[in-house]
């Protein structure tokens, strides 16, 4: 197991640090000395969260999937902080229901903002990581491990990412930069309790087998990306039996097409009932920021 080092004194940036797990995380960061860029979409929320850290932090406005907004934003954290340490690629949406009924804006956006966004932050950071030799985290998911019916685009976009940040660490681990990828089940977020509202989604999700049918408590799964942050570590598991599913992960897709083709058709008939756009607060500033662009 890689040593733990200090974060006293480093630089973390966070994004989708409004809420949920970037808004714990940099405070935890914080907590434990490091300084706090925070990147979002909700110029108020960020400001809150800021004058609640513990250390100096600051915090900028800008969509991840906008490459000059996100470069001009890398480069006001190194002018603002002297370097950059960390990169916490977090920002993240979500929507569900089956892919025919889909809302196709929404289905695309998903794929944008968790995929093309990890990817725009890491090619704006890249060059200040590799200055401080530093570490860029990837948060992707259980669905990026297994799929699931009713979120393919979620699903879709947490593995492309995975494979981009392992890709990606292949590349720059030579100049001194490590890339992680950060896994977490159903946690307690905006995000999941806004898909919780739908009736047909947390019924298919309590019929999940044992340990992947409950909501996971924020605080522990964050201290252990806390913890995989200061060790710098490849994979990081926010739950501890997400490390176990690595093991079985090829015989995931025909077990969820046998156990999917049974639970779909039981819910067929209310199907209908899915919602059609982004889930959660997250999602609905990200539908509000992109109605202020237009």
């Amino acid at each position: 197991m890689s040593t733990r080092r200090s974060l006293e004194g480093q630089v973390a940036v966070v994004t989708g640090a409004a809420r949920g797990v970037g808004e714990l995380l940099a405070r935890k960061l914080s907590a434990r000395g490091a300084r706090v860029a925070l990147v979002g979409l909700e110029p108020e929320a960020l400001k809150e969260v800021s004058e609640r850290l513990h250390t100096d932090s600051d915090h900028w406005y800008a969509d991840v999937t906008d490459q000059e907004a996100m470069s001009r934003v890398a480069q006001e954290v190194k002018q603002r902080f002297g370097k950059v340490d960390i990169v916490v690629a977090n920002a993240g949406v979500a929507a569900g229901g089956p892919f025919a009924d889909s809302d196709p804006d929404s289905w695309r956006r998903v794929i944008e903002v968790n995929l093309i966004g990890g990817a725009v932050t890491a090619r704006a950071f890249l060059p200040v990581l590799t200055e401080s030799r530093g570490y860029f985290l990837q948060i992707a998911s259980l669905a990026a491990i297994t799929p699931a019916p009713m979120m393919s685009a979620y699903c879709a976009s947490k593995s492309g990412v995975e494979a981009f940040a392992h890709c990606l660490r292949a590349e720059v681990g030579h100049k001194g930069v490590k890339v992680g990828v950060g896994y977490l089940s159903w946690t307690d977020t905006d995000m999941v309790r806004g898909a919780d509202r739908n009736d047909v989604m947390r019924e298919l999700r309590g019929r999940l087998p044992w340990p992947a049918n409950r909501t996971y408590p924020l605080g522990p799964a964050v201290d252990r990306i806390v913890a995989g942050i200061e060790r710098r570590s490849a994979h990081v598991y926010a739950q501890w039996w997400l490390r176990g599913m690595q093991s079985v992960r090829g015989y995931l897709p025909a077990v969820i097409a046998l156990g999917g083709q049974r639970e779909m058709k039981r819910f067929e008939p209310r199907l209908g009932e899915s919602p059609k756009g982004l889930v959660g607060a997250g999602g609905a500033a990200d539908e509000a920021a992109r109605m202020q662009r237009n």
